[in-house]
């Protein structure tokens, strides 16, 4: 996967496990896992990133004698969320006219064992055989 995608990914997978409520490191690494894998040294750069990008807040707690930092989003990371749920539309449009091409190319070359240029086949060969269904039909329905 390219990184500049995956990286704005795993911010939105970050801002998307702090939503609900506060959170803090091992929390939002535990909460992403069934989506996607991160690891502590991936996760707290993209912490900083979007702290500074103003898409969350941090607060320290002490928590068993220790301070723990809460992860919590703000209105601006709120806004990435819609915007990210509103761009994503435009990239599975994008997702199906490739892998509509791509299965229909991979589809045609199987049958055939070759390409559709080589044979002749693709759109205009099934719309050719359809018509020849067609005038047999109509040839039998004459009789």
């Amino acid at each position: 996967m390219d990184n500049q995608l995956k990286r704005g990914l795993l911010d939105i997978c970050v801002l998307a496990a702090i939503k609900p409520e506060p959170s803090y490191g091992y929390k939002i690494i535990k909460d992403v896992k069934p989506y996607i894998t991160i690891s502590e040294s991936t996760l707290y750069p993209i912490l900083r990133r979007l702290e500074d990008s103003g898409s969350l807040n941090v607060n320290s707690v002490e928590h068993n004698g220790r301070l723990r930092k809460y992860y919590e989003i703000t209105n601006s990371g709120h806004k990435r969320l819609v915007d990210f749920t509103e761009e994503w539309r435009e990239i599975m449009a994008i997702y199906e006219f490739v892998t509509k091409e791509v299965g229909t190319s991979q589809a045609s070359s199987a049958e055939t064992g070759t390409g559709e240029a080589e044979t002749g086949t693709g759109e205009a060969g099934t719309n050719e055989a359809e018509a020849t269904q067609a005038e047999i039909k109509e040839g039998e329905t004459n009789e």
